[in-house]
């Protein structure tokens, strides 16, 4: 046999190419990184970089008007060639990943951690030349948590992180396990010194800093020194316990890993709410320390109007009583409601001063076992907070929602949020509408149950033991195994 026959192409073979390009389903849209930085900067189209001389564009946008019927394909992820992406992903992964999605590399951990380390340095610097109020106790001695190896063949792409953008664990993703539920406390629940537990954890650390940035002032030393006061007022209560709810999660993180790792569902009093859709990675930590500063800040304003409003508990009556209650306090004139449904026999009633206190006398009369005001700052959860709520509109407007890793159950339907469109409205509407604690304990228990199957877990996370003492007159089961995680 002879040599082999040189392969000449024909003439206008790149033509060829390009309408098979578009025959399968080519965008010549998409724009190029192949291009000179300094001679001709910036990404173009193929029609850009192709010679106007010829007739070449010419004979592209024929071609691509040809073709402009045909479904185009989806633009590939920029890394669908990198080596080190297909061996630790696997080609198939690397090939779904949506091209906006940005994979957790540990080198971008790394990058992200030594960011937050130089900014804590900086801070500490400011404290140290006299910042006052505008430096960060914890910033001194905020450090990066260890770097984890890769995972191998993670989905694609992974499901939300924990702590979303300050997750200093970001190959950390959830294996449900059944009946295993986290349940945020809210409101009421701060105390002076909460986090003590938690501040040598890096993640903590981490998060009290970005708060003293987001927030403007230390918290962590309201937290650690108070006084009381001032950590019970609503705009400070808020943000302080949206941290600790997830400092709690950072402890079980470091005592617990396979529990830490293994909710089912997730659940939130209230604010804890927040902290809830944070913690399933619906929310980034900063857009959700932002939300509850300004839900914290509105509804102080709200709460603030006069005529006076407040919060009233009564427990040991049935439904038919409270009702009853709530007729007389709004005879007496203003605004009377159940605000919160606790757990069986325990409801919170809101709503103005005379209103509150004709219904607390007649659910004394009715034979309540409690009936007392709660010291909180006026008539959540019912119209008082209209106004709150037009100005929390605005701040959930800025953020964006993901769907969670796993179920978040609402505290406006008593079930879980149907997807990532429905959370700002219903954001929203928590604010005016009555909290469905009960019917939410009794549905995750009822789920965790699996038909007797399995035995419902439920962990708290968060100061106070608020929650466990309300999950005793719901379920006395899921109180005996129930786990409280203080920050």
């Amino acid at each position: 046999m002879g040599p082999a026959p040189t392969l000449v192409p024909p003439p206008h073979s790149y033509l060829q190419i390009y309408e098979y390009l578009l025959s399968r389903g080519a965008d010549p849209t998409l724009l190029t990184d192949d291009f000179d930085p300094y001679l001709d900067p910036g990404r173009k189209t193929p029609a850009d970089v192709a010679h106007a001389a010829g007739g070449t564009r010419a004979a592209l946008a024929a071609l691509d008007a040809k073709h402009a019927a045909i479904p185009k394909s989806r633009q590939p992820h920029r890394d669908v060639g990198d080596w080190w992406a297909l061996y630790d992903y696997g080609a198939e992964t690397v090939a779904a990943w949506p091209a906006s999605f940005d994979p957790p590399y540990p080198e971008a951990a790394t990058r992200a951690r030594e960011t937050a380390a130089r900014r804590a340095r900086r801070a500490a610097r400011r404290a140290a030349a006299g910042a006052g109020d505008e430096g960060c106790s914890v910033a001194a001695v905020a450090a990066p948590a260890p770097a984890r190896p890769a995972a191998t063949n993670p989905a694609a792409p992974p499901p939300p992180l924990a702590l979303a953008t300050l997750s200093l664990d970001p190959l950390l993703r959830f294996t449900p396990a059944p009946g295993v539920a986290f349940l945020f406390p809210g409101q009421g629940a701060q105390a002076v010194g909460m986090l003590a537990s938690s501040t040598h954890l890096p993640a903590v650390r981490a998060m009290l800093a970005a708060a003293c940035d987001v927030l403007g002032y230390d918290l962590a030393a309201l937290i650690a020194a108070g006084p009381q006061a001032k950590l019970d007022d609503t705009a400070v209560a808020q943000p302080a316990l949206y941290v600790a709810g997830l400092a709690a999660l950072e402890r079980l993180r470091a005592e617990d890993p396979s529990l830490a790792s293994s909710p089912a569902a997730m659940a939130g009093l209230s604010l804890g709410e927040y902290a809830a859709l944070t913690a399933a990675g619906a929310l980034a930590f900063e857009d959700g320390l932002r939300l509850v500063a300004a839900r914290g800040a509105a509804m102080a304003e709200a709460a603030a109007t006069p005529p006076p409003h407040g919060m009233l508990s009564i427990v040991g009556l049935d439904d038919a009583e409270v009702d009853a209650a709530v007729v007389a306090g709004r005879a007496a004139g203003g605004v009377c409601a159940v605000a919160n449904r606790l757990f069986p026999g325990g409801r919170v009633l809101a709503g103005h001063a005379p209103a509150l206190a004709a219904a607390g006398a007649a659910a004394t009369a009715a034979g309540a076992l409690k009936v007392a005001r709660l010291p909180v700052a006026g008539g959540f959860h019912t119209e008082l907070m209209a106004p709150a709520a037009a100005a929390l509109r605005a701040a959930l407007g800025k953020v964006v929602f993901k769907n969670p890793a796993v179920p978040v159950w609402s505290n406006v339907l008593g079930a879980p949020f149907p997807d990532a469109t429905s959370i700002p409205a219903l954001l929203e509407a928590q604010l005016t509408s009555p909290v469905l604690w009960q019917e939410t304990l009794a549905g995750l228990v009822a789920a965790g149950s699996s038909g007797g199957a399995t035995a419902a877990r439920l962990v708290e996370l968060g100061p106070g033991g608020q929650i466990r003492a309300m999950v005793k007159r719901v379920d006395a089961a899921a109180w005996a195994g129930m786990k409280s995680v203080a920050p």
